[in-house]
């Protein structure tokens, strides 16, 4: 089973070295940048090795397509797409959103036809007069109303050409001062200022997958950046934000974080994100946040179907159609979404029982107590 990390690679193709760590370690998906990228047929054969060494089909492949200068697909085989402040900026609401829409739907088709199906796009971050040029024109706007309304239109565009979107940088790096590809951004707004940066992502919080930011909040947690602090996870991400779906750390490598890199993804998991990202391509720092990091179902139980829809999705997973229309009509009713999955595995284990397998093995995903019923039923 998949492990909860992505990672890179050094080049335009994979080395034996690597071939034999993504067999191993089996990372939940990978992310490419333009070190990676050379034309479409070595971007469609690179994608496909990677499914084939860890054994998935539609293991994800992971992006940063945002347009402007971030655009990992660049001419002259691909188009150049503007930045989100310059879409924003040049025309009326309706039509920016209509644009964005259309722009994203483009890169998702440019994606799609590579084999990349994750795209860490919309950048929901609210710019403001001291937002860091790493952000800079990469933020749509000043206000959290329009963010949110062309965040949206990206995300649609993007999912309507069969691509999963990540908003990032939750809960906010607009009031960041430095970059945290360099250093710690250090953030002391206040609560109530700081809700101001939270709407974006609280008004898409329906989406499959987050980003979050390496930025520390003092009015949130002293001690811990985001992507490492369980308040900020619990009390913002979760809480305040709304947000049930997949969050995955930004990069590991980057200088904001320190310490070893075992002790930089157990902190990120401890803290209660769900995928560890690491960029960068060197397998010793990639091995260590490997062996260091869980098998993915046990870091972010299901509890109803809307969470599994989304979940599956942003996976490239299917779910039988059978078993949707049945949870489809459970919705969010959680205990007949659990009492369904009970009743299926244990027919499940009572089919290879009597095939004559020699023996069941359960991941509880951190809860003993399904495990123990299914036990009971079967009278073991």
């Amino acid at each position: 089973m998949p492990k909860a990390f992505i990672c890179g690679c050094a080049s335009l193709v994979l080395d034996a070295e690597e071939r034999a760590f993504l067999r191993r370690e089996d990372p939940w998906g990978l992310i490419l940048f333009k070190r990676n990228v050379a034309d479409r047929d070595q971007v469609r054969a690179l994608t496909r090795s990677f499914r084939e060494c860890v054994g998935r089909p539609n293991a994800p492949v992971l992006i940063d397509q945002e347009g402007g200068r971030v655009q990992r697909l660049a001419p002259p085989h691909w188009r150049a797409y503007p930045a989100a402040a310059a879409i924003e900026a040049g025309l009326e609401p309706s039509r920016a959103e209509a644009a964005a829409r259309l722009v994203a739907r483009l890169i998702a088709f440019d994606l799609a036809e590579v084999g990349i199906t994750v795209d860490c796009a919309p950048v929901l971050d609210v710019a403001g007069p001291e937002t860091h040029a790493a952000i800079g024109s990469r933020a749509f706007s000043s206000q959290p109303e329009r963010v949110a309304a062309m965040g949206r239109a990206v995300a649609e565009g993007l999912l309507g050409g069969g691509v999963a979107p990540v908003v990032k940088h939750m809960p906010g790096h607009g009031r960041a001062r430095a970059d945290s590809h360099h250093e710690l951004p250090v953030v002391d707004a206040a609560w109530d200022a700081l809700k101001r940066d939270f709407a974006p992502f609280a008004a898409l919080n329906d989406l499959p997958m987050a980003m979050s930011a390496h930025v520390l909040y003092t009015a949130i947690d002293k001690r811990h950046p985001a992507t490492a602090s369980s308040i900020v996870v619990a009390k913002v991400m979760r809480g305040e934000i709304g947000f049930d779906g997949l969050i995955l750390s930004d990069d590991v490598s980057m200088k904001a974080l320190k310490g070893p890199y075992e002790e930089r993804a157990a902190a990120i998991i401890d803290a209660g994100l769900d995928i560890v990202l690491h960029c960068n391509g060197e397998l010793d720092q990639a091995r260590a946040v490997g062996i260091t990091v869980p098998i993915v179902p046990g870091v972010m139980p299901i509890n109803n179907f809307s969470q599994l829809a989304r979940f599956s999705d942003a996976c490239g997973a299917e779910i039988p159609r059978w078993m949707r229309l049945k949870l489809e009509g459970f919705g969010d009713d959680t205990a007949s979404v659990k009492s369904f999955g009970l009743d299926v595995v244990t027919q499940l284990c009572e089919r290879l029982i009597e095939g004559g397998a020699p023996g069941l093995h359960f991941y509880t995903m951190n809860m003993a107590g399904p495990s123990s019923t299914i036990w009971q039923r079967l009278g073991l």
